[in-house]
């Protein structure tokens, strides 16, 4: 046989011997790291709920990850995710969506102004924004307006002062307030608030806004920074919808929806200050013969997470090892149902 493009690419360019006869546990070069996170790198990071795995992951192993919004000292150490804290680099609990990110970051700059984000339930009163973190609610409506002035502020600070941020990207489906175009974490009506379809739309986002919305992101960010330099690391949470409002099935919608992120994530990581993470790729992989899956196959595995995080570390270097973090008791470790997912609540409307 003659030679021709494909005579010397190495095995992992091929599916037999990349994937088919691989070992999923330890893939070898399905990720060659951009550039060296240094010890002193200020990290933060947010998204989706997979993100929570990945931020846990690195402050085990050394990493310098912020918290801008620590738990105060007399709340219980079990309490703390119920409360929002000690889940990502601030309290905003999860962030599915770019558009999200972007008016979280345009609301820093001072650049754009959250409507209707105060809702109500039984009496107490919400940021609908980040509905989780207050789980019995507040007493009026400026209470919240309060607490969340102050964590807009402490957001701030996160985005002055990081050096690198860790962004998993999770869902194209939204809800939004149709007048001012504010998104939120979760519909209307599903955990607090009340729906009603004259003030709330469905969005599907396509490749081409949340395209723009990154880049807007992006372009906000330096303005925050004064123009300072920032690097990136974008994954794609292989964690499938739970529902879908699209009026499609729920797989080809999940398909859609993941399929459009990776995109992104793939053109941004192009660009030298951005890299992509294949934590999509590793869980999902044929290979594993949907065992990286619990049994209702949308919750990733703790078994399955180690695998992931082992290929991150494998290019990036472990910076302390504390044996007894590595083995913590069951009843302290983070695992999987301790991940808070708003949109897992989409569950209980199954019938």
């Amino acid at each position: 046989m003659g030679k021709n493009p494909y005579s010397d690419l190495p095995k992992s360019a091929f599916w037999k011997t990349g994937v088919a006869q691989e070992n999923p546990y330890a893939i070898e070069g399905i990720y060659k790291k951009k550039f060296d996170i240094p010890a002193s790198a200020k990290i933060a990071t947010a998204g989706s709920c997979f993100a929570q795995h990945i931020s846990r992951h690195l402050k085990k192993n050394g990493y310098n990850v912020l918290d801008v919004e620590p738990p105060p000292p007399g709340l219980p150490k079990d309490l703390h995710q119920k409360f929002g804290f000690s889940m990502y680099s601030a309290r905003y609990g999860n962030i599915y969506t770019v558009r999200q990110l972007l008016q979280l970051a345009q609301e820093v700059a001072g650049e754009w102004t959250p409507q209707n984000y105060i809702w109500e339930k039984n009496g107490k009163f919400f940021d609908a924004l980040r509905p989780a973190v207050e789980p019995e609610g507040l007493d009026s409506p400026e209470e919240v307006a309060e607490h969340r002035r102050y964590h807009v502020s402490r957001v701030k600070k996160l985005l002055e002062s990081l050096d690198l941020f860790i962004f998993t990207l999770g869902l194209t489906e939204m809800w939004a307030h149709k007048e001012s175009g504010t998104v939120y974490p979760t519909a209307p009506g599903t955990l607090v608030g009340n729906f009603d379809d004259d003030l709330f739309e469905f969005q599907n986002s396509r490749f081409g806004p949340i395209n723009s919305d990154m880049k807007c992101f992006v372009e906000v960010l330096r303005r925050i920074r004064g123009g300072k330099s920032f690097q990136m690391i974008l994954t794609v949470s292989p964690v499938p919808l739970t529902a879908t409002a699209s009026g499609h099935h729920v797989l080809p919608s999940t398909v859609y929806s993941k399929s459009t992120l990776r995109a992104i994530a793939g053109l941004w990581a192009d660009r030298p200050f951005v890299d992509y993470f294949p934590s999509y790729e590793i869980v999902t992989n044929p290979r594993m013969h949907s065992t990286s899956f619990a049994d209702n196959l949308r919750s990733v595995r703790d078994e399955t997470v180690e695998v992931v995080m082992r290929h991150f570390f494998s290019e990036h270097s472990v910076f302390k090892i504390d044996n007894k973090a590595l083995h913590l008791s069951e009843s302290n470790q983070q695992s999987i149902g301790d991940i808070q997912c708003e949109d897992a609540l989409l569950e209980a409307f199954s019938r």
